[in-house]
């Protein structure tokens, strides 16, 4: 490879069968801390609401958790659902946190609510017509966070002057062309929408303005990844992955569920359809599997960094997972 690809970490907090959420934060936390050792670039968040095991809902606060039980690696939002929020509100936020933990906080936006309709208008009553507005709301937490808005009625503080990095978080064209006319680095969740990735990726290359921020584009991916020591062992680690989603196309939301032997039988035609669909960017097996298969995806999305997410049940499984992926990234850089 010509260059040398950072590899990060986004993290679910998914609370597995029989665990609490204060032991998903503990895990999280050192899953956040072996990540760090093992110099991942990033260890990103997601805001969920009304999802019971799911234990990141409020992302700010655990933003700030992560980062001060961490050293060097950045930590933010993967992402923050910039309709849920004022701009003035997020600027704040995340200018605090910069100010704490200088050089190591992401601010991720995305344009979804991260939860069903009811619970996205219990958020906001205005909602939608806030999401048709996202375009401008990332202005708008530009300007909160520039010098020129000094002058302002309406500042930001601690926010103002403070560099942040924006990155534009999606699963589509739309979040793409955003990217690209903003000059801002885009990541695109392929971790569960990976349909429209390289079409996306090569349209927000290809249509990319330069800005104060950045020069040229920037692309991340973020794949679903399942290592072990074996293919055998790594195939049945995932099937925990493979009845999350299952349970989302059946709207039946649980705890991440421990493996089995095998998931034959378990779906119908249609759900293995929809499933396979999801999971399409999924990497699993052991280190030399990953070795030659994350190369070639590497190669071909042309992206500059890699994030992984994890859903493994058991946590032991998962730190293993964890270090196996850095040990193939770095091999791959070393080619």
């Amino acid at each position: 490879m010509s260059k040398n690809i950072p590899i990060s970490l986004l993290e679910l907090a998914i609370v597995t069968q029989g665990s609490t959420t204060s032991e998903t934060l503990t895990k999280t936390k050192e899953l956040a801390q072996l990540a760090d050792s093992l110099e991942y670039n990033r260890f990103w968040l997601a805001e969920h609401h009304n999802m019971q095991h799911v234990a990141s809902s409020a992302t700010v606060v655990l933003i700030s958790y992560i980062a001060s039980q961490t050293k060097k690696i950045r930590v933010g939002s993967g992402g923050i659902m910039l309709p849920n929020h004022s701009p003035l509100i997020i600027a704040e936020q995340f200018g605090t946190l910069e100010t704490l933990f200088p050089n190591r906080i992401d601010l991720g936006l995305g344009r979804a609510p991260g939860t069903d309709t009811l619970t996205a208008q219990a958020i906001r009553k205005d909602f939608f017509d806030e999401a048709q507005q996202f375009p401008k709301n990332v202005s708008v937490l530009q300007t909160y966070f520039s010098n020129e808005n000094s002058s302002s009625p309406v500042r930001a503080f601690p926010g103002e002057g403070v560099e942040v990095p924006i990155w534009i978080l999606g699963s589509s064209m739309d979040s793409a062309a955003l990217a690209a006319a903003y000059g801002l680095p885009y990541a695109f969740a392929g971790h569960f929408a990976p349909k429209q990735m390289v079409q996306a990726f090569e349209f927000y290359r290809e249509n990319f303005e330069p800005s104060e921020v950045l020069s040229s584009p920037k692309t991340m991916a973020c794949v679903n990844v399942i290592a072990a020591d074996t293919n055998e062992e790594a195939k049945v680690l995932s099937t925990s992955l493979y009845q999350m989603f299952l349970g989302l196309i059946r709207n039946n939301r649980q705890p991440l569920q421990p493996p089995v032997a095998t998931l034959d039988g378990a779906m119908n035609e249609a759900e293995l359809f929809h499933v396979n669909q999801m999971t399409a960017c999924s990497f699993i097996g052991d280190k030399n599997h990953l070795i030659i298969e994350l190369n070639k995806f590497i190669e071909y999305t042309k992206i500059d960094e890699l994030m992984i997410t994890s859903p493994i049940y058991n946590h032991e499984d998962k730190l293993k997972s964890l270090k196996i992926s850095s040990e193939v990234i770095q091999t791959i850089n070393e080619r």
